[in-house]
């Protein structure tokens, strides 16, 4: 379903797994994002974002607001699904079918955070880890060192890659990369690998479960997320109002590189 100029996928977390595993099996590559409240506010005026959202093969529910709001556009997402809560399920799949899993990224300020992750991953759960990059890549793809990223996962030939760089330049890498990284699937998964290294602590459960996640990551980093919550947050609320008179729009994918489309527009 349609917030803004975003698409959601109205997945339970079975159909969801279920979908993960189909996409990965296929062998085509595909990219699975993970998007919120501040996702859908931002793509309102950033078209990099827009044009990489119309690549995502998969589009999961990443906050309790965009599963209420749902049910006020006459729709239901069944559950949050954030990138978070799916890491693990989706690193039992990679262990249960021999997939490689490439990590690349972790929050800025938080150094070592992949390398951590990684190895918690490979003791703990078995995990088979083809590569870990703690690179941090240009917003506009044009930096010396970012097709050296690239080229690195593609050495790796990974099934998976988990794209920990923050929005909206995870998607906007994912969205650039991925014909050259096929047929490995890109997950953006923000600040999940952060809080798998213990470098970053998640919300007590209540606080996810019942919309305040956003207050305690607040309180945790006023400094980086003020704008996100506090300038940004509310103008959610007049996206919503115009998603509301446009709710038979029609969405568009992108399945190749080609991101130049116009899609649906508010």
């Amino acid at each position: 379903m349609r917030f803004g100029r975003l698409w959601v996928d109205a997945l339970a977390f079975d159909d969801a797994i279920a979908a993960v595993r189909q996409l990965v099996a296929s062998g085509d590559g595909g990219a699975i994002f993970t998007p919120n409240v501040d996702h859908v506010v931002m793509a309102d005026q950033h078209e990099g974002l827009r044009k990489a959202y119309r690549r995502a093969s998969l589009s999961f529910a990443d906050g309790m607001p965009l599963v209420w709001t749902s049910r006020l556009l006459g729709k239901r997402i069944p559950e949050k699904l954030s990138g978070s809560d799916m890491l693990l399920p989706i690193m039992q799949l990679a262990v249960e079918n021999d997939w490689g899993v490439y990590l690349l990224g972790g929050m800025p300020g938080i150094p070592g955070a992949a390398e951590i992750a990684s190895e918690r991953l490979r003791s703990e759960f078995g995990v088979r880890i083809v590569g870990v990059d703690p690179a941090f890549v240009s917003m506009d793809g044009k930096s010396a060192g970012d097709a050296e990223v690239v080229a690195r996962v593609k050495a790796a030939k990974p099934d998976l890659v988990f794209v920990a760089l923050g929005a909206p330049k995870q998607e906007m890498w994912i969205a650039r990369a991925l014909d050259e990284i096929k047929p490995a699937v890109a997950i953006g998964c923000g600040a999940s690998l952060d809080f798998l290294s213990g470098k970053l602590q998640r919300a007590p459960r209540w606080m996810s479960n019942t919309g305040f996640e956003w207050a305690y990551r607040l309180a945790q980093d006023p400094k980086r997320l003020w704008k996100r919550y506090l300038i940004r947050g509310p103008r959610f609320l007049g996206i919503l109002w115009r998603t509301s008179r446009l709710l038979h729009a029609q969405r568009v994918r992108i399945v190749t590189g080609d991101t130049t489309s116009p899609g649906v527009s508010l």
